[in-house]
């Protein structure tokens, strides 16, 4: 953008409301939403009855050919704003629209109070408090209720300024007549029948306040016309006072939305889709627009590998936010409908896996190459070669804790890498080359804030975990309708009675995915007392029982011993050959002495202090 591209003039407050008013001026559609509250409109309006700057409001001229944003009035204006916008303002929405509302609209300004109610208030300003040089001009302006009326308990009325001779009597000024004075000026002598003191309060009043709002400037920049679009985005993020960071999906909604084509309810009816699916409830428009980037990214750059470019040359594969705003409204009408279907086999292979819960998906962030992996290849990863391959990338994604943070830079190695590992025997990915889980890390997870937590929840039902009482194994009717959790197996009760220390305790090694009915069945108890009621109450065979047990990775010698040290041992060594063969590769050595130097962090599960009566002694 050329420098002189923009121009800095000072225009007077009244005009620019004015065209609010009557639209000449609008906002592009990807500014939000007005959201200032009552004490912020008082705190701009007393700077202006005191002259003061309020910040300079940026404009964007309208009309050029490269440059076309959908438009729409400022809050208060809809219905007086018609035909199309000569500016849009890009800075300055929320001072202009609080502005608008309370000095030319006169009707009540919609804001909000403190606690963020919605509330209608008439803004005045009290004259003698005005006046007074020691007095605090923000609380002489003052708002008031939509019918003006001061109740006690919200019932009795204790102040009316309901009528104009109210106010005159109050002399509180309506500040919605700030630029049309004169007929409450007159009505305001009439009141005082024409008080030689009052006319002398008025005039003062005229002066120092009033004259203030009618010649108010307020310094606009305006960018030209042909500023380019990005550009547009670039200056509205870095000048925009609102301390908001504007979404991508925003932004291509208003660039879309030149082509008349609504990427909102476009989405809306997409998320809807794909929502229906547990497991993808977190999926979110950025998500979806990441994943269309990285299918047009690496479209774009076969294209060029195919024509001849060279690979250094070529356009590479990305989903950073400037590669996101690049995307043109033909890449993503190409490509939103088979990501659709590619976020739904993306389900059915965590299904396979067994992931079936949103709240135990350890990475939501890792489903945006996942399902452009699975539609750009198709049916391709329908082998069993390749499911094996897909589930080792994952895998090592998840229990090599490799999506935390900043991840766009991996989804673009991850989408060309694994399709080419799957369709063509490539290299291994670097996800999986990078992958690597310290043998002591499972001393430090005890919550499910972490992802291998959340995995190794996941890989014990995909080892076909099975209820202890009633032997079933988790599918995705059964872990919603028996309200499968994880829970402890040597009970927190039990371990704080025998000095386990807490860390040990609620490592993941003394969890397991149960039941809600069988983790009542627990309660407090120490094992062998619950298993013995396991057998006796609900009548499973000894040997059934041990099984089930094992299915969880689990010796029952040291349950039916109460032996949590040895229990422990051979758990932690049952779930680490687990790791290694999720991951393909071997466990990184380390010293228990390191993890424990990991601030501790337990997660309570009330489910240890309840006993299921039937159960019982």
């Amino acid at each position: 953008m050329s420098i002189t591209a923009y121009g800095i003039e000072k225009e007077a407050l009244e005009d620019l409301l004015r065209e609010a008013h009557n639209g000449s001026s609008q906002l592009p559609d990807f500014q939000r939403g007005w959201v200032w509250d009552d004490d912020h409109v008082r705190s701009l309006l007393a700077s202006i009855s005191l002259g003061y700057p309020i910040g300079a409001v940026m404009m964007l001229r309208t009309g050029g050919d490269g440059l076309r944003f959908k438009q729409r009035a400022i809050e208060g204006a809809a219905e007086t704003a018609t035909g199309t916008a000569d500016r849009l303002i890009l800075d300055g929405q929320q001072r202009l629209t609080s502005l608008f509302q309370s000095l030319q609209l006169n009707r009540p300004v919609l804001t909000r109070d403190q606690r963020g109610r919605e509330i209608e208030r008439w803004y005045y300003i009290d004259m003698q408090q005005a006046l007074d040089p020691l007095g605090d001009r923000e609380e002489a302006v003052v708002s008031l209720p939509a019918d003006r009326q001061i109740r006690r308990f919200g019932r009795d009325v204790i102040e009316d300024y309901s009528t104009p001779e109210r106010e005159y009597e109050s002399m509180l000024f309506p500040l919605s007549k700030a630029f049309d004075s004169r007929r409450w000026r007159v009505g305001f002598e009439r009141f005082w029948e024409y008080n030689e003191e009052k006319i002398e309060l008025w005039n003062e009043f005229d002066e120092q306040i009033v004259t203030r709002f009618e010649q108010y400037q307020v310094p606009v920049i305006e960018l030209g016309k042909d500023t380019p679009k990005e550009a547009v985005c670039q200056v509205f993020e870095k000048v925009n006072t609102g301390g908001v960071t504007l979404t991508v999906f925003e932004l291509l909604t208003a660039t879309y939305a030149a082509d008349d084509f609504q990427l909102r309810p476009d989405w809306e009816a997409r998320e809807r889709e794909i929502h229906q699916h547990s497991i993808l409830a977190g999926v979110s428009n950025t998500d979806f627009l990441q994943a269309v980037t990285l299918l047009a990214t690496m479209e774009r750059r076969e294209a060029a590998l195919a024509g001849g470019t060279d690979e250094d040359r070529a356009p590479g594969v990305g989903c950073k936010r400037a590669d996101m705003l690049r995307l043109e409204l033909s890449e993503y009408r190409r490509w939103a409908n088979p990501l659709v279907e590619g976020f739904k086999v993306a389900a059915r292979f965590l299904h396979g896996q067994h992931l079936y819960d949103a709240k135990f998906l350890p990475y939501g962030s890792q489903l945006v190459p996942l399902a452009a992996i699975l539609t750009t290849v198709g049916r391709d990863w329908e082998p069993h070669a390749a499911r094996e391959k897909l589930a080792q990338w994952y895998w090592c994604g998840v229990l090599g804790e490799l999506y935390g943070g900043s991840t766009e830079t991996r989804f673009a190695r991850d989408l060309p890498e694994v399709v080419d590992w799957i369709r063509n025997e490539g290299p291994e990915p670097t996800t999986v080359y990078d992958a690597e889980f310290a043998e002591a890390r499972l001393l430090t997870l005890r919550t499910r804030n972490s992802a291998a937590y959340k995995g190794i929840y996941a890989l014990l039902l995909r080892e076909g975990a099975c209820d202890w009482m009633t032997g079933e194994e988790a599918t995705v009717q059964t872990y919603f309708d028996e309200r499968i959790d994880i829970h402890h197996i040597f009970p927190q009760k039990w371990c704080g009675e025998n000095e386990v220390e807490p860390a040990r305790c609620d490592s993941i090694v003394n969890k397991t995915p149960l039941t809600a009915a069988t983790n009542r069945s627990i309660g407090g108890d120490a094992p062998r007392e619950y298993l013995d009621r396991i057998v006796t109450k609900k009548q499973v065979p000894h040997d059934d029982l041990d099984r089930f047990l094992r299915s969880h990775l689990i010796d029952p010698t040291g349950l039916y011993a109460d032996d949590f040290e040895g229990f422990f041992a051979t758990r932690r060594a049952a779930l680490l050959e687990a790791i290694r063969k999720a991951m393909g590769k071997q466990t990184a050595a380390d010293t228990v002495e390191d993890a424990e130097e990991v601030p501790a962090q337990y997660e309570l599960v009330h489910g240890d202090s309840l006993v299921s009566e039937d159960l019982a002694e």
